[in-house]
């Protein structure tokens, strides 16, 4: 078996302090939205409250986060191949055992996988968009979910999405009346006042799991605490997160919270810290000042145990600098982690207990919760490929590109063995069924061509 580099994958970055932080908004109010933006005009020197200004957005015609649970659009999905199998083999995996076998090779399916209920819920409120909005110019900013197969079938509907480049999102091509759609990972308040005082109707698909964060960072602002978030500083939901916090600090491991908790203990170079997190904190962010309470939230898509060894390593560090009894002053946690990561995670480490030769891990190469499918079975040692559609896979060469864990896309040769073997399977909570279907046909006439070359 051969490995070799294609390329590192990368990702555009925007500065999260551009998207958020400490009073980083002026507002411009547009006379479509009441009340608490009245009082913003009235009294300019207030400082604007995110939480107020998406409530207030929620009452407008503008806006809706509605799902209508209509079933033509539900039908048309299953059509088009993005919902739950129901006819498929991964329906019937499910009915059996959740094991599959066929021409030696035995396919276990994890016990919780793909598809979870607020991703069904942002991609079916993208559909019915469509079938509100018939006559109308129809944008997503960036993706529904992250999932290509899933962003291709909107856009063979006509969806629009947002393009970003370095310097962030482009909506200079969204008018007036035109409808955006929210991703379910949700939209900074920036641009939902920014779609708004431009007079976009705005369908919010964000998934409650999201908004659950969203209060919890809330809170901390209302007890003048620092967030905390557990996420990657460029990820679309930390980025929507950071946006509702007054002050914040984005850690993406336990390495950086270590590094923090140093901090907050022992003080350090106070230019080493500010450039080590130069794109992960508030504007005028001050490690002196805003690390004496902290709250914790989380980029929902986080491995759990991280988040929560992250919560108790801050838990700890302020008992220790202030007192247990003192320590409630000074640190608060709510249960912000998802149900859906949560289950898919435990399935897989089930999964990677029972040994499988192989592991098979099905996802988009942007999505957060199927990296870190990913890396638990890399850290058993299992080998694993992470592929985002059945194109990645190349029967008549028995070759594989695949994503690592960490960010290098390579190709394997040789990948399947022609012996008997068990292949391990699991995919990401935005991704559909047919998907994974589809790997599971070219992983079998890959084999189908091995047989042959042997016979020849």
């Amino acid at each position: 078996m051969q490995t070799r580099v294609v390329t590192h994958a990368t990702h555009r970055v925007v500065d999260a302090r551009a998207r958020g932080g400490r009073n980083s908004i002026a507002p411009k109010i547009s006379p479509t939205i009441s009340r608490a933006l009245v009082k913003t005009r009235a009294a300019p020197k207030l400082p604007f409250d995110p939480r107020e200004y998406r409530r207030e957005l929620g009452k407008s015609d503008q806006y809706s986060r509605k799902f209508l649970n209509d079933d033509e659009a539900a039908t048309k999905m299953a059509n088009d191949g993005i919902s739950y199998s129901k006819s498929g083999l991964v329906a019937k995996m499910k009915d059996e055992g959740f094991a599959y076998v066929k021409d030696g090779i035995t396919f276990k399916l994890a016990d919780a996988y793909g598809f979870c209920w607020g991703v069904e819920r942002a991609v079916q409120m993208a559909y019915e968009a469509r079938k509100q909005f018939p006559e109308s110019k129809l944008w997503i900013t960036n993706e529904i979910i992250h999932n290509p197969t899933v962003n291709e079938r909107l856009s063979d509907m006509g969806v629009n999405f947002i393009e970003e480049s370095e310097n962030g999102k482009d909506f200079s091509g969204v008018q007036s009346g035109e409808v955006v759609i929210l991703p379910a990972f949700g939209a900074s308040v920036h641009e939902m006042k920014f779609l708004a005082d431009r007079g976009a109707n705005i369908v919010d698909t964000t998934c409650p799991w999201v908004s659950k964060v969203w209060n919890a960072v809330d809170t901390h602002k209302r007890k003048e605490f620092t967030s905390i978030i557990h996420g990657k500083y460029s990820h679309e939901e930390t980025v929507a997160t950071a946006s509702f916090a007054t002050t914040y600090l984005i850690v993406k491991d336990m390495t950086e919270a270590e590094y923090v908790r140093d901090y907050i203990m022992n003080g350090g170079d106070k230019a080493e810290f500010m450039e080590k997190f130069k794109n992960a904190m508030s504007e005028g962010f001050d490690p002196d000042e805003d690390l004496n309470g902290v709250g914790i939230a989380n980029q929902t898509t986080m491995l759990k145990g991280e988040t929560e060894a992250i919560g108790k390593l801050f838990q700890q560090t302020m008992m220790e600098k202030f007192g247990v009894e003192n320590a409630d002053q000074h640190f608060v946690v709510m249960d912000t982690i998802c149900d859906a990561t949560q289950e898919r995670q435990d399935a897989m480490y089930k999964l990677v207990d029972d040994k499988p030769d192989i592991m098979l891990v099905v996802g988009g190469f942007n999505s957060s919760n199927t990296s870190h499918l990913q890396e638990i079975a890399e850290d058993k040692s299992i080998p694993s490929y992470w592929v985002d559609t059945a194109e990645r896979l190349d029967p008549s060469k028995n070759s594989i590109t695949h994503k690592l864990a960490h960010g290098e896309l390579v190709t394997t040769d040789a990948w399947l063995p022609a012996s008997d073997v068990v292949i391990g399977i699991t995919s990401g909570a935005s991704t559909p069924d047919k998907v994974v279907e589809d790997v599971i046909d070219v992983v079998f006439a890959t084999k189908t061509a091995l047989k042959s070359a042997v016979s020849r």
